[in-house]
């Protein structure tokens, strides 16, 4: 299968000549792919400047400071599996910075993962690869292109492939090793079993706002649990969750969040996959500001205590810029917009829908999600 150029690829090109490049994300997202094809034209996992914590000959080249010396960049993938990775990665870098760029990928929140041990600040710039978007997959998006990201999600492997069967086996594995591999080697949790009866749990609360209090009477166990297995989940990619926004002339909700999935072709067809996967391009328009452009991005959606809801609101150095809702069909303007956009500073609503209709009214811009991702230039 062709690998294809990734939207980040010549920001992280830029930052390597100054600072070590960290690129985090969902696992199989990609980011191997694209830190070999920084090191050569054909991402190629037996290049020699490619070291994979997983492989032991490689492990022990890293910990012996092992590099090629003719190479201008290498690639430390899954390093931060290492207890104290952190100190090896400050030393290599300390060490090599004048003769080669380092480049550090991992299926997990490298930002967190980088807290204690030796201090890496000022010495690295982090990236989070997203999965694929419409704009992404094609600069001007047809319908077709739409069913295909609700259909196998926006991860390369199914949705270049597009095969239905292989796509559901390779969602097995993947959640899998996520849970089972991933998990055991970054944090120490007995109860592998729960924490994948939660991961089960989660694709039938997408798009609500998540009671802690349900997912504990389900698996039985305490709230701290609960609250502190899903943060690992979050710091391993495999979901996220959206906070309230509270404008001060609204009782809005405070506390309820909702929560996602990065791969949304886990969550139930219909509404609430399209939402997940609106929310997805919304958080990686947020993301790819936030780490190209140094805004403060927050992604947030609006709730009062009459149930009134606009499903997301995008802020920018705390600032609302836009608000969208999702409708799968085309229907008239939610009257949760029009009540929100006389209360709210926020200056642009959006209606997004999958069918064809685009017009304008006093309350917001109706149009078909194709056309707002491609408008307002979604990486």
């Amino acid at each position: 299968m062709k690998s294809r150029r990734r939207y980040l690829e010549a920001h992280v090109a830029r930052v390597l000549p100054r600072k070590m490049a960290f690129i985090g994300g969902p696992r199989q997202v990609g980011k191997t792919t694209l830190a070999l094809r920084l090191v050569a034209a054909k991402a190629d996992e037996t290049h020699p400047a490619y070291f994979n914590w997983d492989d032991p000959r490689s492990a022990m080249r890293i910990r012996k400071l092992e590099l090629p010396p003719d190479e201008p960049l290498v690639v430390l993938d899954e390093i931060h599996k290492f207890a104290r990775w952190r100190n090896l990665v400050k030393g290599l870098y300390d060490v090599e910075r004048s003769r080669r760029g380092i480049v550090v990928t991992g299926s997990a929140r490298l930002d967190y993962y980088c807290k204690g041990g030796d201090s890496l600040a000022n010495r690295y710039r982090y990236f989070r690869l997203h999965p694929f978007s419409a704009c992404e997959l094609n600069p001007a998006p047809t319908k077709g292109d739409i069913e295909a990201l609700l259909r196998f999600g926006g991860l390369p492997e199914p949705l270049l492939q597009q095969d239905e069967r292989e796509h559901r086996i390779w969602q097995r594995d993947r959640i899998s090793r996520v849970v089972r591999d991933d998990l055991r080697d970054l944090e120490q949790v007995r109860e592998i079993s729960l924490v994948e009866q939660l991961v089960d749990l989660l694709p039938e609360r997408v798009g609500s706002p998540l009671s802690i209090k349900s997912l504990r009477e389900d698996l039985g166990v305490d709230h701290k649990t609960v609250e502190r297995w899903l943060t690992i989940l979050e710091n391993l990619y495999l979901c996220f969750r959206v906070s309230p926004y509270g404008p001060a002339k609204v009782r809005a909700v405070k506390k309820e969040r909702k929560l996602y999935l990065w791969d949304w072709s886990m969550t139930p067809e219909g509404g609430a996959r399209f939402e997940n996967l609106v929310a997805s391009q919304l958080l990686k328009y947020c993301h790819f500001v936030e780490d190209t452009e140094g805004h403060t991005m927050e992604l947030r959606f609006l709730r009062d205590t009459d149930r009134r809801e606009v499903d997301f609101v995008v802020l920018r150095d705390r600032k609302p810029l836009f608000a969208v809702e999702c409708k799968s069909g085309e229907r008239a303007v939610s009257p949760a917009i029009r009540y929100f956009a006389e209360r709210t500073p926020i200056p642009r609503f959006y209606q997004v829908h999958l069918g064809d209709r685009h017009y304008e009214t006093g309350a917001a811009t109706v149009l078909p999600f194709r056309t707002f991702c491609r408008d307002l230039d979604l990486p």
